[in-house]
């Protein structure tokens, strides 16, 4: 059974925006810190973003002031906020707990490219 539903990638100009959606059940959102991840063709998957059930977050250098994760508690849906894409950030994108706890989803790509 699929423990995360991730949505919202697309083919995308440099410099442009994408909103991902991921979607957990609701024991998994109420207890853990969640994050995302992502893993671009030919290399290992990396952590990209985390948020605290609290609302604490922190980010990889390279997305820190560009990509914003966000929560909803009550819909159990984690977002992250992408913009000024650049093509080094096309990868499949996943979400899962922080620290990992759970398998992974089927993910959403991202393709930066003009």
């Amino acid at each position: 059974q699929a423990q995360f539903a991730e949505s919202g990638g697309g083919l995308v100009q440099p410099g442009g925006s994408l909103r991902l959606t991921c979607a957990a059940s609701r024991a998994i959102f109420n207890a853990y810190s969640m994050a995302w991840y992502r893993q671009a063709p030919g290399k290992q998957r990396e952590f990209v973003a985390s948020i605290t059930p609290g609302g604490r977050t922190t980010y990889i250098d390279s997305a820190r002031g560009r990509f914003t994760i966000s929560r909803d508690n009550a819909l159990n849906t984690v977002y992250l906020q992408m913009n000024s894409l650049k093509p080094e950030d096309t990868a499949a994108y996943y979400c899962n707990t922080w620290p990992l706890t759970r398998s992974w989803g089927q993910g959403t790509q991202v393709t930066v490219s003009s």
